[in-house]
């Protein structure tokens, strides 16, 4: 008997599906159309016979015949495939052996489309970072375009890093009938420890190393094909894509070079091509469904995940017409135990969380207690209990072997009913500023509450020049704002973190308050991140002066400025002081910035997906206050 599901899960479980009623009755709607209108024939038969000739002159062989016939299985391969991106890089060889496994199958296989895949790494701290958060939707938007061709039973989805999944899953679920999988390629083996690597970069902010010391420890780090090895964004993607059933089970973490990842997309490729041509085909928008989105915010949070996916999962989640928000995410955090330590959250990568027991393992220990949604469809069939297995060669072919049901590294990874703390780090923060996201995972007890003047800056090279004037070896907030999703695209602001660690390290009160991002590398500095209204739009935090007293309160979820209401309601907003977005092709994404919506819902431009930002007016009301 499966074990009853944790009381705030199924709470949290059943506010979402009634919030969310209206939006995705029309989705499903919307989905069961578009599948009787395939019912038992391939999309392609509609086409005119001058359309389908379009589609099948490029063919060859027996690839030609399959597309001109009435029967056969036509799959669509997305690809975010680059060979400058390290994660990007192995799928250069992806498509040519889906098409020969899909050919042995009886079903043609084809690139219908590229995306952009950009990395955050590279742009960090320069102009090209502006237009990153932005690129998951114009991945979403090429996903589509890549799909109207309306000739596809299936389709395939190459992608692993930041922006590429949550973009490509968009764009999927807007072609939510046809049968998808997500296609990993896997992290670079382990380089230089993520500890060693921290330390020289706070050495470097301190004056106490050199720039080619700096750049021997990164080249140390990122050194060979496959994902970063840190639990960023990129491997919080691949985690939640195994637990929400979108990889086939323990696909996330295996090595680009390892024969079973070869093994893995040739199963996928098969087992889309299965999906598609059986009785009763389900496409990725029934996979996607209410239970299986809460089932990816438990899984980040029992694993110190990427704050960006307080972001992409409600993005996503509104695709498939399901009304995620942050207050879901932190009554979840408040009942789902950390059992992972994975950097930053811990000095472990993602290949030795994979070595401890990996996917596999959580989703066994969070089933058994009860804090994941078993009764889910997924790529590999009813039930998410299939993925508590791992993939393996088992004479030469793939299996999938039940996995070890005792973590093989309780340094790493935990059993649910011994974790390493009590919540998932994550908490929703409400106050005279507004709404903001803060990760405390790897956050001192004693640093949860800081209460210090602030000094305000507008982007982070003024935070750098005070930095290194020593104008800042002091108790502080520090406020960067003019970072939010409409003032440049919210670039992520992790040039901050060493130099916060430093002031940390020399004994000061310190923390952090943005309306941009950090992702999950805030570490050890609190944090408040994504604040809601943005100073562009009037926001609180455009109020704020130097000198102002600041309480980030991790402990009650507060986050306000100590002054006197009268006061503070009758400043006027600071002037805008940012550049205006041109050059770095960021004068391309103006049209971007003026319709994004906050970053409290998704912070996507698509106005027909989930609530929308009202601009008439940024004053924080009572309900968000409160």
């Amino acid at each position: 008997m499966a074990p009853a599901l944790h009381p705030v899960v199924a709470e949290v479980t059943a506010r979402l599906t009634e919030r969310s009623r209206a939006s995705r009755t029309a989705y499903l709607q919307r989905l069961s159309r578009a599948a009787s209108e395939l019912s038992l024939r391939p999309a392609r038969t509609d086409l005119g016979c001058s359309n389908l000739a379009h589609a099948v002159a490029a063919c060859g062989g027996s690839d030609r015949t399959t597309m001109a016939a009435d029967t056969g299985v036509s799959l669509g391969i997305v690809t975010s495939y680059n060979d400058m991106l390290s994660a990007h890089a192995p799928f250069e060889h992806y498509p040519q052996a889906m098409k020969q496994t899909a050919r042995e199958v009886g079903a043609v296989a084809r690139v219908a489309g590229g995306v952009p895949a950009m990395c955050d790494g590279i742009t960090q701290g320069r102009a090209g970072m502006e237009l990153s958060l932005f690129s998951r939707d114009v991945i979403a938007m090429s996903t589509a375009i890549a799909l109207s061709h309306d000739v596809f039973d299936g389709v395939l989805m190459l992608g692993v890093c930041d922006k590429i999944v949550p973009g490509l899953v968009a764009g999927a679920l807007s072609f939510g009938h046809l049968p998808t999988a997500l296609v990993p390629a896997g992290p670079m083996a382990s380089g230089r420890s993520n500890a060693e690597k921290a330390e020289t970069r706070k050495a470097f902010a301190a004056g106490e190393a050199g720039r080619d010391e700096l750049l021997a420890s990164e080249v140390a780090s990122y050194h060979s094909p496959g994902t970063c090895t840190f639990y960023g964004t990129a491997n919080s993607n691949q985690m939640l894509m195994d637990v929400m059933g979108l990889h086939l089970p323990g696909a996330a973490f295996v090595h680009p070079d390892d024969p079973v990842r070869d093994a893995l997309t040739d199963a996928t490729t098969r087992r889309v091509a299965e999906i598609a041509a059986s009785e009763q085909p389900y496409g990725i928008g029934q996979v996607v469904d209410e239970k299986c989105v809460v089932n990816g915010v438990v899984a980040l949070l029992a694993t110190g995940g990427s704050t960006n996916h307080t972001m992409h999962l409600i993005s996503m989640a509104a695709a498939a017409g399901i009304d995620l928000t942050w207050e879901d995410f932190d009554d979840l955090s408040a009942a789902v135990p950390s059992v992972a330590r994975i950097y930053p959250n811990g000095t472990a990568d993602v290949n030795h969380f994979h070595q401890a027991g990996g996917t596999p393992f959580l989703v066994r220990t969070m089933l058994d207690a009860g804090l994941l949604h078993e009764d889910v469809l997924t790529l590999a069939g009813p039930g998410l209990r299939l993925y508590t297995r791992k993939p393996e060669l088992v004479d030469g072919g793939l299996e999938f072997v039940e996995a070890p049901a005792e973590s093989l590294d309780p340094s790493v990874l935990r059993p649910a009913t011994d974790p390493f703390a009590a919540d998932g780090g994550l908490r929703v923060l409400r106050g005279t500023l507004g709404h903001a996201v803060i990760k405390v995972s790897a956050v001192a007890d004693e640093h949860k509450v800081v209460e210090a003047p602030a000094r305000v800056f507008t982007d982070q090279v003024g935070f750098l020049q005070a930095f290194s004037r020593r104008e800042l070896d002091r108790d502080v907030v520090v406020v960067i704002r003019e970072q939010g999703p409409s003032a440049n695209g919210m670039p992520e602001l992790h040039a901050l973190t060493p130099s916060l660690g430093v002031l940390q390290k020399r004994g000061h009160a310190v923390a952090l308050v943005t309306d941009g991002r950090m992702s999950g590398a805030s570490g050890a500095i609190p944090a408040a991140i994504h604040v809601t209204p943005e100073s562009v739009h009037a926001g609180p935090i455009s109020k704020i002066h130097d000198g102002d007293v600041i309480r980030v309160d991790a402990r009650t979820g507060r986050l306000d400025v100590l002054v006197d209401d009268a006061e503070f309601a009758a400043r006027l907003p600071a002037q805008r002081v940012s550049d205006e977005g041109v050059g770095t092709g960021r004068e391309l994404f103006a049209p971007m910035r003026a319709a994004v919506g906050r970053a409290d819902e998704g912070a996507h431009v698509f106005a027909g997906l989930g609530r929308q930002y009202d601009r008439t007016t940024a004053a924080v009301t009572a309900e968000e206050t409160r």
